[in-house]
Parts: structure tokens; sequence; C-alpha cells
């Protein structure tokens, strides 16, 4: 959506996404590796992506929407069958997410009367029953919109940085051995890995007026699309851009989007993002 409706939609949710709150969130974040990392590592294998790499987003954006524990599963697996439909060929991949939506809103909407129940409102989901906005509150359909929006926001991106991010440290041997021997190198690693993975493939817009640009000329009304890797690999931007260079600087790259519809969650992805490799390198040294 567009201001002024855009943002007070974003208003709504930005209080559990400040830099207190995030930073708040680390020594959480950091148990919830160990623990995922523990359930691994004397087993001698694992799926990166589905034992490591996918239940961490997942319980970290379910904590702040304030499911249940033993429910983070059920998040996990609507989460992926609404997005495994869509572009699949799959004829069977709609009927999956189409049940997934209808579980999923019967779910939030049971949490959302509880939190009505419990006049509760520390967490997401208590936080967009009791919003108002110009004195009307959410009805049932936004709720279930706007929470599954912070879900699957939340949950796909960060999985694939860090299943993408450990992909090329392993690729690049070297660069893993300088990251492990010293983590000051760990925030700029990070950025590399987003930069590289660019988790969000494209956005569509719309054009508002006629543009000149490179010498095209855009017109009002037509469809554009923005492919984030494109950009991220701009060589008028980046020297080397398909290098992975975990000491890259600087290093603008787009993988959070940009203006009014910059990635809310940023931080707190970034946090995921810099635990997980912390523990990762410390406590699983021969990952191959």
């Amino acid at each position: 959506t567009d201001a002024p409706e855009h943002v007070r939609r974003r208003r709504l949710v930005s209080e559990g996404f400040t830099p207190r709150r995030i930073r708040e969130s680390e020594p959480g974040i950091r148990s919830v590796c160990d623990s995922i990392i523990d359930r691994v590592c004397e087993a001698g294998s694992a799926d990166f992506v589905r034992d490591i790499a996918a239940p961490l987003p997942m319980i970290a954006i379910g904590d702040m929407l304030g499911v249940a524990h033993e429910d983070h599963d059920d998040l996990l697996r609507w989460s992926d069958d609404m997005l495994k439909a869509l572009g699949s060929p799959d004829p069977g991949a709609m009927e999956r997410a189409t049940v997934a939506a209808m579980e999923y809103a019967e779910y939030i909407t049971a949490v959302a009367g509880q939190r009505r129940r419990d006049n509760q409102s520390d967490d997401l989901i208590g936080t967009l029953v009791h919003a108002e906005i110009e004195g009307d509150q959410l009805d049932e359909a936004s709720i279930i919109y706007e929470s599954l929006l912070i879900l699957i926001g939340g949950d796909e991106t960060t999985r694939h940085v860090i299943s993408g991010g450990m992909y090329e440290l392993l690729r690049h041997p070297d660069q893993l051995k300088s990251l492990s021997a010293d983590r000051s190198k760990l925030a700029s690693a990070v950025e590399e890995m987003l930069r590289w993975v660019s988790p969000i493939k494209n956005m569509a817009r719309q054009m508002t007026r006629d543009v000149e640009l490179h010498g095209e000329t855009l017109r009002q009304g037509e469809k554009l699309l923005l492919l984030y890797p494109s950009a991220n690999r701009d060589e008028q931007v980046f020297d080397a851009p398909e290098t992975f260079d975990i000491t890259r600087t600087p290093n603008d790259h787009m993988a959070f989007g940009f203006g009014s519809h910059f990635c809310l969650g940023n931080r707190l992805a970034r946090m995921e993002l810099l635990v997980m490799f912390d523990r990762l390198l410390d406590r699983l040294p021969d990952l191959a």
C-alpha cells in the first residue's frame, strides 16, 4: 500500500522492531541457536537448510508474534506451503497453499480472540488486536493478513541468507578460515551474504508518471519488475560484483529494499545472522 495507509499500518507493529527490542532479544536468539545446534552437533550429519537454517527465523518471528512454542512447526509448514505455490507448475501446490491459508487463518483468529479476552498486548498479535487507526480497530481479515505478512517476511528470507551464506563460506575456505579467526569481520560478512543471496528476488511496481531512465522512456501506468539480485551486482556500484568478499566495504546493497518500504525487520534479520554464524563457527568447525 501507499501512504498514508502504509504509514499507519507500519506504525502498528514498528514498536516490536525498535533497536532496543532487538538488542534485548540477543540472549534469547543465542540460546535458540545453541539449542538448534545441540540437536545436530552429535549426529555427525544434518540437512543444513531444514535442521539449522529454517528453525531459527521461525522461532524468532513466532516468539515476536506471541504464538506458542509447540505451534512453531505448524507455522513453518503453513508458511512453506503458501510460498511454494507461487509460480509452481504442480497443481497440488495451490491446493496445499489453500489448505494452509485456511488453517493459518483459523489458528490466528483463535489467538487474536484469546488476546482480546485477556486484554493482552505485549506481543505483535496483541498489538494488532488492540491497535486503532483513526479510532477504528483492525477487522479480523486485517489481523490475519498483517500477521501473515510478518510471518512470511521474517521466515523464508532469513533462512535463505543463512543457507546461502554458509554455502558461500564453504565454497571459499580461505574466507571461512579468516572469519573463524577474526570475528570482527562478522558484520561485513553478514552484509556480503545479504548482498550475494538477495533473498527477495523481485517486486512489482507501477509507474505513476513518465520518466526517462538510461535513454528509455518509462510510461505512466506501465508495470516494472525490480530485480534485486541485479541491483546487488551492479558494476557501477560494486567493485568485482560477481566476487563473494566478506571484507567488502562499502556495501550499499538492496537486500532490504529502500525508501518507505525498507524492511521493517532488518535489525532482527541481521541479529539472527550475526548470532547464528558466530555460534556455528564456534560449535561446528568441521562443517563441510
